[in-house]
């Protein structure tokens, strides 16, 4: 091929990325983004390997056929509760890629070149794409493990583990300038992998499961911008192009999720939310809740329903551990046939993921249009008869509202202790993520259904088409 076709179609696949991002901006368009984004890369992979010469034509069929498997076989069988994980695990791919096709071509160029003949800007990119490249990889894997329930979820602390980081880091950099200055001594490039392995390890593992979707995020950043350092390494412009647009929209949503916490990207990547608190007044639950906790029904909630004319579901991870969704949306759809107005609440860091209440309400079909983000879902609460809360706990806790020395401190809430009534279906009174009771769940206006969010969901919808 040309290279003036090969640049054509590099342009028409970057098009697409760039279309792709823009159709995930919103709900309605994301499948369409999603589709967009896909067939691009698709063209791109394509066209290089044919102009590249690197396989024949067979191999390049059998490698779309077992890959549309394996995606295929991901997309049936991971579950909603899983997505999360999974996002994880293939931003740790990314990562993982990028790493060994960026070492294979720099061994390639030192053995090629010789010893001082190596560009340096090809150095440079080279050890970029491995330091970055071998962060997210491991960085991800714990991410996946935290997320699967493999690794403690809590924020494993330990004496100068900031000073540990420090000094890994600089150690990932010295190794890197000698890489440059001495790009044939290709040993090098695997001690700077090595070392930015243990980094990698050792920044996602203080952080608690209240801050994982902001380090999911994150993590999608660094696996973009590995693949643009790869990009100048293989001098290939569509590389540069989807990883620089993968890494720039990752840290945009990771700055967006982090002003939805009000709290700073170093405060979530170093403070350790959800790690060991103490005793301390905020976290005694049994102080909290002792004889002023209500526990209702199926049967009593829906004779309050009976008698509202609003009620605002909040989904939280509960909801995707039951796959409660399609429930919710059964309930809902009977209680608008009864006149009731029903909007949803979405916090933007519920969940496990960037989006995970979105993703799983769409799932279900719920109208985008009854979606309601916190800082619109907060000016109504005052006004609602009824919160049905699913699943959440610390994206509804007063105390990061109200108390100054709490790990939630300062973080902005759905203002669900505001509504007439909240009900609130929960297992048992068990702290989220940040390790902190809830002192809604004693409040004067709350009522606790303890069961499993699909079972009490369905129970209540019999229970209301009985009343």
């Amino acid at each position: 091929m040309s290279v003036d076709l090969v640049n054509i179609v590099y342009l028409i696949a970057a098009s697409l990325f760039v279309l792709g991002l823009k159709g995930l901006s919103h709900p309605r368009t994301a499948v369409r983004g999603n589709m967009l984004g896909a067939l691009g890369m698709f063209i791109a992979v394509v066209v290089t390997l044919i102009n590249q010469q690197i396989i024949g034509f067979e191999a390049i069929v059998g490698g779309l056929i077992l890959g549309g498997v394996i995606g295929g076989i991901w997309a049936v069988k991971v579950p909603m509760t899983g997505m999360p994980q999974f996002v994880g695990l293939c931003n740790g791919f990314g990562g993982g890629a990028s790493v060994l096709v960026a070492g294979a071509a720099f061994v390639e160029a030192s053995l090629q070149a010789g010893t001082n003949a190596v560009p340096v800007q090809f150095s440079i990119a080279t050890v970029a794409s491995g330091m970055i490249g071998s962060v997210t990889f491991w960085g991800s894997l714990i991410a996946f493990g935290k997320l699967q329930g493999l690794v403690s979820e809590k924020a494993v602390r330990f004496p100068a583990d900031h000073f540990l980081k420090a000094l890994m880091l600089l150690a990932g950099l010295v190794v890197g300038v000698m890489i440059v200055m001495n790009p044939g001594v290709t040993e090098y490039y695997w001690i700077m992998i090595a070392i930015a392995s243990m980094l990698g390890i050792l920044l996602v593992v203080p952080v608690g499961g209240a801050d994982m979707p902001v380090v999911v995020a994150l993590l999608n950043s660094y696996s973009g911008t590995a693949a643009a350092a790869t990009g100048f390494v293989l001098s290939n412009n569509v590389l540069i192009i989807a990883g620089s647009l993968v890494g720039a929209s990752g840290f945009i949503l990771t700055q967006i999720m982090c002003n939805a916490m009000n709290r700073s990207l170093a405060n979530v990547m170093f403070a350790g939310v959800g790690g060991d608190t103490g005793g301390g007044e905020a976290m005694a639950g049994d102080e909290i809740y002792d004889g002023k906790v209500k526990s209702t029904t199926p049967e009593e909630v829906a004779m309050l329903l009976d008698s509202v004319r609003s009620v605002v579901f909040v989904p939280g991870y509960g909801l995707a551990v039951a796959q409660a969704q399609h429930a919710v949306r059964d309930l809902s759809n009977l209680l608008e046939s009864k006149g009731l107005k029903v909007t949803f609440a979405i916090h933007p860091v519920a969940g496990r993921m960037p989006g995970h209440m979105n993703v799983l309400l769409a799932e279900a079909d719920i109208s985008y249009d009854k979606l309601k983000d916190m800082d619109e879902a907060n000016t109504g609460f005052e006004q609602t008869d009824i919160t049905l809360v699913i699943g959440a706990n610390d994206v509804i806790n007063p105390l990061a509202r109200d108390s100054a020395d709490t790990p939630l401190t300062g973080m902005p809430i759905l203002d669900v202790d505001k509504s007439k009534t909240v009900v609130v279906i929960k297992r048992s009174l068990s702290p989220g993520f940040a390790g902190i009771a809830n002192p809604l769940f004693a409040a004067d206006n709350c009522l606790m259904l303890f069961a499993d969010g699909k079972q009490a969901i369905q129970d209540l919808t019999a229970a209301v088409k009985d009343a």
